[in-house]
């Protein structure tokens, strides 16, 4: 028997058009034309100016060749080009490969390649280390450099010469599918060589709609960028708070007296960041006579920050949100959902309570902590620990030309994240560790098996192990664990070195011990061991 509410009710261009972050600047600038939507020193934008520069560096890209399905590159700090390029890029129907400025050539050349760019924007300040990655790629990509007026670089294409040459009255292409790619991002290469995740318009429409409610983002807002954009794209924040009309407030580099400054300056009501960047602020010298004229919302996500900080930072009068997420989830995934009722607890509760991960934001459809084994939910005990599954339209399409890695991370109808943690009895998930040895230092992934082959490629290293230590600044940092070969020696600062020639400098051991490694009856090293050790205070 037919439907009746299917058989003369079909999908038309007057009910249904394909969901992008685009259409928010769109909305913006016609909303608040005359509204100051993005703050960088003394420089200022309107909403109107802002999507006038975006729509021409879509005209600009269509102009030279580059459209649908061509992935368009950038490494810049937060800056308004970085703002420009989560819209013009995607405009054009180019996908934008963010790419982390703290990578080492090598693997910027690795991403370029498989991303296969057609372009790169890159900051004056990066210039180098892409003139390094660019001469490990096979082919010519062109350079676009992102700079001041007196620090142009006269042998690249300037970006604002790149502008110039975009009309904003060009017709630009239409989405036709919101499951079309919209950015290419990488991870860190916890288990080997950095992973594409491809992100479509959809998940980015929504994800940035559920920041905006999850956070409190309005027209009001003022946020102020301490998260490097290119992290899951600014967590889907460029487009949140574009979306609602708000004020977006560019800082080139991240330091407490900036921070401070941008607050007092511009009225700052929101930022979001690493537990790095909370711990920067709590024990950061603050300027005489400041303080807050207004609570502070701020968001915070990766490695769990420490209750001690969380209650330092709402002393301050900052306001704490939790979340968690992955490049694969667009950011943020789960939120540490408020409840009127801990507003009473004492404020070392209420920090405890924050410091979970929290449920599924409004935007995903479910979350699930299983057993690895059986696949059955465990117990809502707090206790049980269990693999962290996602799903919903938040979710990425998959690992670019890698369908083994996608089917893996897809299995049985559900993202496989590879955190694990346990469920409260209140339904609250709350991550406990990492299933394959991911070292969180400053909110950034570090692969303990990417620092240890390096290890072994030393001629004096015998065995070694790589496990996350306690940092009051970072969170965690690579502690090295070093058997030698017999007869050699080797100091730590040595081997510190050996690694800052091979890595990039965040990936890098702050301590290293030597001697003997604790093994299983198999000979496989016992890494629960080496935590246990790598958390007690050096002799």
């Amino acid at each position: 028997m037919t439907n009746i509410y299917e058989k003369h009710l079909e999908p038309n261009p007057a009910n249904y058009t394909p969901l992008s972050p685009v259409s928010f600047l769109r909305r913006s600038a016609l909303a608040y034309p005359d509204k100051v939507a993005v703050i960088d020193g003394m420089q200022r934008y309107t909403y109107r100016e802002l999507a006038n520069r975006a729509y021409r560096l879509a005209s600009a890209l269509n102009r030279r060749g580059i459209g649908k399905g061509d992935t368009v590159a950038i490494m810049a700090p937060n800056v308004p080009a970085m703002i420009e390029a989560h819209f013009g890029v995607p405009m054009s129907g180019a996908v934008l490969n963010c790419l982390n400025f703290r990578l080492d050539a090598a693997t910027i050349a690795l991403c370029l390649s498989h991303g296969e760019a057609k372009l790169i924007l890159v900051d004056r300040q990066f210039l180098g280390v892409v003139e390094s990655a660019l001469g490990r790629v096979a082919r010519r990509i062109p350079v676009v450099v992102i700079a001041e007026m007196d620090a142009r670089a006269p042998d690249y294409e300037d970006y604002e010469a790149l502008l110039a040459t975009g009309d904003p009255e060009d017709e630009m292409p239409q989405l036709t599918d919101e499951w079309s790619a919209i950015s290419l991002g990488y991870t860190s290469g916890t288990t080997g060589d950095p992973k594409g995740v491809v992100c479509h318009h959809r998940g980015a429409y929504l994800n940035a709609l559920g920041m905006a409610l999850e956070s409190g983002f309005t027209s009001s807002a003022v946020y102020l960028w301490t998260l490097p954009m290119f992290h899951c794209n600014g967590w889907c924040c460029i487009w949140a708070i574009t979306a609602v009309g708000g004020t977006h407030v560019c800082l080139r580099q991240v330091e407490a007296g900036a921070v401070f400054t941008s607050i007092g300056q511009h009225g700052v009501t929101h930022f979001c960041g690493a537990p790095v960047v909370l711990n920067m602020i709590v024990h950061a010298q603050k300027p005489p006579g400041w303080r807050l004229a207004q609570p502070v919302d701020v968001i915070t996500g990766g490695a769990a920050p420490p209750s001690a900080v969380i209650a330092a930072m709402e002393e301050s009068g900052f306001r704490i949100r939790h979340l968690y997420g992955l490049t694969e989830s667009f950011g943020p995934a789960l939120v540490c959902a408020w409840h009127e009722e801990w507003t009473p607890l004492s404020l070392a509760e209420r920090a405890t309570l924050t410091a979970r991960q929290g449920v599924n934001c409004v935007t995903l459809e479910a979350v699930r902590v299983v057993d690895p084994q059986t696949g059955e939910d465990c117990a809502a005990d707090g206790r049980t620990m269990g693999e962290i599954l996602l799903r919903g339209n938040t979710i990425m399409m998959g690992y670019l030309k890698n369908p083994e890695a996608s089917a893996k991370a897809f299995a049985q109808g559900w993202f496989h994240s590879g955190d694990l943690g346990v469920r409260h009895p209140d339904g609250y998930v709350e991550v406990k560790d990492r299933s394959k040895d991911i070292i969180i230092s400053g909110g950034e992934n570090i692969s303990s098996l990417e620092i240890e082959e390096v290890l072994y490629r030393h001629p004096s290293v015998l065995e070694a192990a790589v496990v996350a230590a306690p940092d009051e600044k970072w969170g965690e940092h690579p502690c090295a664990f070093i058997d030698l070969k017999s007869g050699q020696l080797l100091s730590s600062e040595a081997v510190i070195e050996f690694c800052r020639s091979n890595l990039a400098h965040y990936k890098v051991p702050r301590t290293v011990i030597f001697g003997p490694l604790p093994k299983t009856a198999t000979g496989k090293i016992q890494k629960y061991a080496l935590r246990q050790r790598a958390r007690q205070p050096l002799a």
